[in-house]
C-alpha cells in the first residue's frame, strides 16, 4: 500500500532530509509541502535553500509549496511529517490532528504529555498505543505521535540494552553535539571555529525528562516514567553531523564491560524500511566511535558504542548517532512506518 505523505516545515534542515529520505521509500509518497507564508506559492526548488549533498529530486523541486495550513493540504494525504519549530508546532499540529491527519513530529513541543506517545520503535513501540487514549481525551480523528530528542535518541537504545539486563538506577551524560542540530542559522561560524559551547539552552532538560518517558512502562492507560536518576551537561562542539556522547550508567546488578558491550552489541532490531540490521555498532577499540568515521553506519540510523569501562556502581561508555538522520527525519519517518504497521492510517 502506498502511503502519502506532507512535510510540514519542508524548506528547513530537518524537512529537507525528511524530503531526501521520502522520495525513494517504498511505502511513501510525497504529496504536500508546506512552509511559511513567504514560500507558498513558490515551486520548492525557488523557495528552499537546499543544502543536501545531492540534487533535490526533478519531480519535487517542481513542487507547488503551500501554506503550513490544514486547509491547504490535500483530504487524501495519509500521513504527516512535521519539523516545524516548537513554537509553531504547538499551535498548527493539533489543528491537523484535529482536521483528522496523523502527525508523526520531529517538534519538542507535547513530547511529555501524558496523552502523546513518545516513541523509539526497536525501544518501546508498545507506547504508540497511548494514541487510543489520546484520541479519546481530545475527540481527534487524527493522532501526534512525538520522536525524542536528538541527543536523547542517541542514549537511549544503550541505556535500554543495560536496564534489560541490569536495571539502571541512574545516568549521567556529557554530550558533544554537532551544529547542525541547531538549524542552519542556530550557530555562527564565529561562534564556534576554535570554540566550544558548554550550554545548549532546554537540552540537558529534554535528556533528563525524555530518557525516562521512553524506558518507562505502558500500562494501558498511562506511561510511568521509569525512577532512574538522570543528570546532562549538553556541549555544542565544531563537527557537522553526529552527536557523541559520554555516559555513566549505574545499575542495580553488578555489570562488567565485557557484559556491557555483548548486551548492546545483542539489542535486536525490528522490520521496518528505515530500522538499521544492527541497531547498536559496537566498538572494542578505545577511540571509537568517532562522528566523521561513524555517523553514517546504517544510512545514519545505527548507534555506536564503545569505551567501555567499569565503574564502581556500574558501566561508562561513549555513544554516537547521526543526529539529523537517527535524531530528527530519520526517527520521524521509522514512526511513520510504525504507525503504518500498528493500523493507525
Amino acid at each position: 500500500m502506498t502511503v502519502r505523505v506532507g512535510v510540514l516545515g519542508a524548506t528547513g534542515a530537518v524537512g529537507q532530509r525528511l524530503i531526501q529520505l521520502i522520495d525513494p521509500h517504498p511505502d511513501f509518497e510525497l504529496a504536500a509541502v508546506t512552509a511559511s507564508e513567504s514560500s507558498a506559492g513558490k515551486s520548492y526548488r525557488e523557495a528552499a535553500k537546499w543544502r543536501i549533498d545531492a540534487p533535490i529530486p526533478d519531480h519535487i523541486a517542481e513542487m507547488e509549496v503551500v501554506a503550513t495550513d490544514a486547509d491547504e493540504v490535500p483530504d487524501d494525504v495519509d500521513l504527516i511529517f512535521s519539523s516545524l519549530p516548537s513554537s509553531v508546532g504547538a499551535e498548527v499540529e493539533p489543528e491537523f490532528c484535529e482536521a483528522g491527519y496523523v502527525v508523526s513530529s520531529n517538534s519538542s513541543n507535547g513530547r511529555m504529555d501524558e496523552d502523546v506517545p513518545l516513541v523509539i520503535p526497536e525501544v518501546n513501540a508498545d507506547h504508540l498505543d497511548v494514541l487510543e487514549v489520546q484520541r479519546d481525551e481530545r475527540g481527534w480523528d487524527g493522532a501526534l505521535l512525538k520522536n525524542p530528542n536528538c541527543s536523547t535518541i542517541t542514549m537511549v537504545p544503550p541505556l535500554k540494552a543495560l536496564d534489560e539486563a541490569y536495571t539502571l538506577t541512574d545516568v549521567t551524560v556529557s554530550t558533544l553535539q554537532a551544529v547542525s542540530g541547531a538549524g542552519y542559522s542556530g550557530v555562527t561560524s564565529m561562534e564556534i571555529i576554535d570554540n566550544a559551547i558548554p550550554h545548549i539552552g532546554g537540552e540537558e532538560q529534554k535528556m533528563e525528562s525524555e530518557s525516562r518517558k521512553l524506558l518507562g512502562s505502558f500500562d494501558g492507560a498511562e506511561v510511568h516514567l521509569h525512577d532512574m536518576g538522570v543528570a546532562a551537561s549538553c556541549n555544542r562542539i565544531a563537527t557537522i553531523d553526529g552527536h557523541l556522547e559520554n555516559v555513566w550508567a549505574d545499575t542495580a546488578d553488578d555489570v562488567t564491560a565485557e557484559d556491557a558491550a555483548e548486551t548492546m552489541a545483542e539489542l535486536p532490531s525490528i522490520d521496518l524500511p528505515s530500522s538499521p540490521e544492527t541497531l547498536i555498532e559496537v566498538f572494542e577499540e578505545p577511540e571509537r566511535p568517532q562522528p566523521r568515521l561513524d555517523r553514517s553506519l546504517g544510512n545514519g540510523m545505527t548507534v555506536s558504542a564503545g569505551g567501555f569501562r567499569e565503574t564502581d556502581d556500574g558501566v561508562q561508555f561513549n555513544c554516537l548517532s547521526h543526529n539529523t538522520m537517527r535524531g530528527a527525519a530519520g526517527a520521524s519517518v521509522l514512526n511513520g512506518e510504525l504507525l503504518a504497521e500498528h493500523g493507525y492510517i
